[in-house]
């Protein structure tokens, strides 16, 4: 009986924790889909357009979360060892050089784009729509970091409600904005494709300037002592930000590559990936959230000692994961044609997409065990491992899946190959937890060698 109420009771607060993270990721993520959904509307080669620049979008997004991992470990431990002062110093620092990283990455993507989206298989008609939409959409990326980083800060100080409700707010502006931006108002005709990264850049914007005013009333910040404080942390801000970035990286090369295979096959195809690409996103909400919730309670656990607890919270979020992400699957794939109806506007993108939905959101089930392995593996001393793992999830289990079956079984093949990817890549993440809880303190011991 007690150990069944003490599993109520992790439950109850990992339920705490996730939630309001959960909330503000399904507003930042379902405001991308709105824009995906919106832009459909205006044919199939914007949207196709949009989809070439995913993976690049999520390249700047992998090194601004490797960033804010660095950024949220060095201020905690600063604040859990009674340095106040420096924690403040911490967040300045942390915020002007990530400002300073993210801006000259953006400027590095804008002026070599043209070769960028070449190598990634994008015709002369939609280089012509990148063109016009990549200059905003870059700005509201450099923002989006921005706003990411100062959440960062808030949840090394324990604050989550705060960034769930910006991000619910900045969702919610994004919303109003995108129709009348892309589509006009009255006489007006609108921006097109470029509305949408404008809007984004607007809503990022206010959020950004809500969070700044919060940390400047909390005093959260300084600008006292940076010069001082970055030559004494640069060091571990490295040694966190460098494997953490190395893994972020991993996902946009891998979907350089997924989106260079489907851009053989045609516009309509890459337009039905790339609104799969944001429903995966979308649907994985609570297995994201439950990334940043968990690895700070998993921390405080291991450098406790307490295995015991570390073996019952995997157990229980992989439990969550598998029921809550197939079941999910199960009845979009169930209202496939519908959804995809709602998605998108041309019967071509339609037809493909529901093809999309029937095998890949199932597979999510297995994808989000391996997500929850890696970001636990950051918190348990492995981060090697969890880097690798995440290397092998990519390169060894889903693109060769994807495209071996692009090439023996074209779009139908695609859907399948990935389905199958997910799925070898969770029984693969499943079989290294075992491994590893199965011998805490070797474990424990390997991580302080290194």
């Amino acid at each position: 009986m007690a150990a069944v109420m003490h599993q109520r009771e992790l439950a109850i607060t990992l339920w705490r924790q996730t939630w309001p993270m959960a909330i503000g990721v399904l507003a930042l993520l379902g405001f991308q889909l709105v824009d995906s959904a919106f832009i459909a509307r205006l044919g199939t080669a914007p949207l196709a357009a949009q989809s070439f620049t995913f993976p690049i979008s999520f390249l700047i997004i992998g090194i601004q979360v490797g960033m804010g991992i660095a950024i949220a470990a060095l201020i905690s431990r600063a604040l859990g060892a009674g340095e106040g002062e420096r924690a403040t110093r911490l967040s300045s620092l942390v915020l002007m050089t990530g400002g300073g990283v993210i801006g000259l990455l953006a400027l590095a993507l804008w002026v070599f784009h043209v070769s960028i989206f070449q190598l990634l298989g994008a015709d002369d008609t939609t280089l012509g729509y990148i063109r016009a939409y990549w200059a905003p959409q870059l700005l509201s990326a450099w923002l989006g970091a921005m706003l990411y980083f100062t959440y960062s800060v808030f949840r090394a100080h324990g604050d989550t409600k705060l960034p769930g409700k910006i991000m619910v707010l900045s969702s919610l502006i994004n919303l109003v904005l995108d129709p009348l931006f892309i589509f006009g108002l009255g006489d007006w005709q609108g921006w097109g494709l470029p509305g949408a990264a404008w809007a984004t850049a607007i809503a990022f914007a206010i959020g950004l300037a809500v969070t700044s005013y919060k940390l400047a009333r909390r005093r959260w910040a300084s600008q006292y002592g940076l010069w001082l404080e970055a030559k004494q942390s640069w060091r571990p801000f490295t040694g966190i930000a460098a494997p953490a970035m190395v893994s972020q990286l991993m996902p946009p090369l891998a979907a350089m590559l997924a989106i260079a295979v489907v851009a053989g096959l045609g516009e309509s195809e890459v337009a039905a990936w790339g609104l799969a690409s944001r429903l995966e996103t979308l649907s994985l909400m609570v297995i994201l959230a439950m990334t940043m919730s968990l690895p700070p309670w998993l921390g405080r656990c291991y450098g406790a000692g307490d295995w015991e607890q570390i073996h019952q919270l995997m157990g229980l979020a992989i439990k969550v994961a598998l029921v809550w992400q197939l079941g999910l699957g199960i009845v979009l794939a169930m209202g496939a044609p519908w959804l995809a109806m709602a998605l998108a506007g041309n019967p071509d993108v339609q037809s493909e997409l529901t093809l999309l939905i029937r095998f890949l959101l199932p597979s999510y089930a297995a994808l989000g065990v391996c997500m929850l392995v890696v970001s636990a593996g950051n918190a348990l001393g492995w981060p090697l491992r969890a880097m690798l793992l995440s290397s092998a999830r990519l390169f060894v289990c889903y693109l060769p899946c994807l495209w071996l079956g692009s090439q023996f079984f074209g779009w139908w093949g695609v859907a399948a190959g990935g389905a199958v990817g997910n799925l070898l890549a969770g029984l693969m993440a499943w079989y290294v937890m075992r491994r590893i809880l199965s011998r805490p303190h070797r474990q424990a011991g390997y991580a302080k060698s290194t």
